[in-house]
């Protein structure tokens, strides 16, 4: 008979040591350590910028005080740079053309999108695909698109004119004439950048709770009143976000009038970049190119500090 094992109570359970925090120091060194490898990482992107960016605007602020061009020494000559600039007759063209330009966008490129996007939050079917093909014209090269406009534009064998004659209305000179260059031009930008636009829109419009539409049409609002009261209030800040990224964008158009118009006809499309261009390249004068950078620089600066104070006041709200 094997006698019964007795049995003894378990032993108790070890107490947790407390952790004892780091002293000071430590926390300081291994923060400070931390640091560190952030920038380690990012020190790649910090010379990038520093190198393309940065350095080229510095530089470009300093030249428009200097008689500068290639081969010989700068000579600073003060403010004489911007006076000459300011006193030439394709300056207050090429703002008048740029101004006008940006007003023709925000009121041709900034509905469009706005409209499309309102058609395909509506659409049932076939979503995908009407995003893809509104999306399309923004991943083709802004070059091969202005050169697929310019032989759409021929005022002689191009598709828009002979659409035109086969449907038994006038022609147009299009980019050829003065009076119809520049907005020519604002179609083609608006076609090959509003695909990003309408699919931003499109998000805003998606996050709209559809409560609000539902307690609209129990009121009996029709579609424009529930666009108007619903609509637009909802998506106020994408909306004003945008228009302020498109006046920047568009004050710095430069891609169209250079590829399809060459600044022409009779300077009808000459834009504030396309000057400088010329004055860099074509004057070889790079005193005048940044003189004009910097004036361009100051008034995109101030649409920038606009845009930069909104997007915080709404982040507070």
């Amino acid at each position: 008979m094997t006698k019964t094992a007795e049995r003894r109570p378990p032993a108790p359970a070890a107490a947790h040591p407390v952790p004892v925090p780091p002293p000071a120091g430590d926390r300081r060194r291994r923060r400070l350590a931390d640091q560190a490898r952030a920038y380690a990482f990012l020190l790649g992107g910090l010379i990038c910028f520093a190198l393309f960016s940065w350095y080229p605007a510095i530089r470009a602020v300093v030249i428009a005080f200097q008689k500068y061009t290639p081969g010989s020494s700068p000579e600073w000559v003060g403010t004489a740079n911007f006076t000459r600039v300011l006193h030439d007759p394709e300056f207050s063209a090429a703002w008048r053309n740029t101004l006008t330009f940006t007003l023709l966008a925000l009121l041709v490129g900034f509905a469009v999108p706005f409209l499309l996007a309102l058609v395909l939050n509506e659409l049932r079917h076939a979503k995908a695909f009407f995003r893809v093909v509104v999306y399309l014209p923004v991943m083709i090269p802004p070059v091969v698109s202005a050169l697929l406009w310019k032989w759409f534009y021929d005022p002689g064998a191009g598709l828009a004119n002979e659409t035109l004659r086969m449907l038994h209305l006038p022609t147009s000179n299009w980019t050829n004439g003065t009076d119809t260059a520049l907005l020519s031009l604002v179609i083609v930008a608006t076609w090959a950048n509003m695909g990003g636009t309408v699919l931003i829109y499109l998000a805003a419009l998606q996050s709209i709770p559809g409560e609000l539409y539902e307690a609209a049409e129990l009121d009996g609002a029709n579609l424009l009143q529930r666009v108007r009261h619903v609509t637009v209030p909802q998506t106020r800040f994408v909306i004003l976000m945008l228009m302020l990224l498109q006046i920047i964008a568009t004050m710095q158009v430069f891609t169209e009038p250079f590829v399809i118009t060459g600044g022409g006809p009779e300077n009808a499309t000459v834009t504030v970049l396309y000057l400088i261009y010329k004055y860099a390249f074509l004057y070889n004068d790079f005193g005048g190119a940044c003189a004009l950078s910097v004036l361009l620089l100051l008034l995109l600066g101030a649409f920038s500090a606009v845009y930069l104070r909104l997007t915080r006041s709404e982040g507070d709200t």
